[in-house]
This record gives C-alpha cells, structure tokens and sequence, in this order.
C-alpha cells in the first residue's frame, strides 16, 4: 500500500526537493514502519524527524490524516491505505 508523506519546507532538500514523498509499506502497517522506510530512502530525513532512540523528536509534529499522533498511539499510530501523513516542525519564539 502506499502512503503520501507530506515534508515542510526545511526538510525538502533532504528528500531530494520533494515536497511529498510516497512510501510503500505491507499493510497492516504503523507510523513507526513508515517512518523507518523513510528513513531508508532519506537517512537525513529520518536522522531530523527522530532522535537515536527512534523515539519521534519533541519538536516535530506528525498528523496522520489531520490528527495529530501522539494522540493516536504514537510510533504505533496505525496508518491505513492511502493515508496522509504531515510532518510539522513546531514553531517557538516570542
């Protein structure tokens, strides 16, 4: 099955300028599995969206199809066919 990654910005270059990356996965499948194939294909993606554990890192933000996954199970979120997932750095400041 296949499933739409949708990058920001900062991270495009690292995904050879592709603003939407398409993963295929064998369903049933999770967050955690498409992340780890990901970061297969675009190591430096995978290096920026989690830290050396492969826990998910603080200050990004994953929505799997307009939720947001921390709410969902996390790593174990579990993603169907032709789900939309987006990664979101978070912003800080003031």
């Amino acid at each position: 099955m296949s499933v739409t990654v949708h990058l920001p910005g900062a991270l495009r270059a690292k995904a050879g300028g592709q603003a939407e990356v398409s993963v295929d996965v064998d369903p049933p499948t999770t967050l955690r599995t498409v992340l780890d194939v990901l970061g297969t294909r675009h190591p430096d993606v995978g290096r920026r969206v989690r830290d050396e554990t492969g826990a998910l890192r603080r200050y990004v933000n994953f929505y799997v199809d307009g939720e947001e996954c921390r709410y969902l199970g996390g790593l174990d979120t579990p993603i169907a066919a032709d789900s939309r997932i987006e990664v979101i750095p978070s912003v800080a400041g003031g």
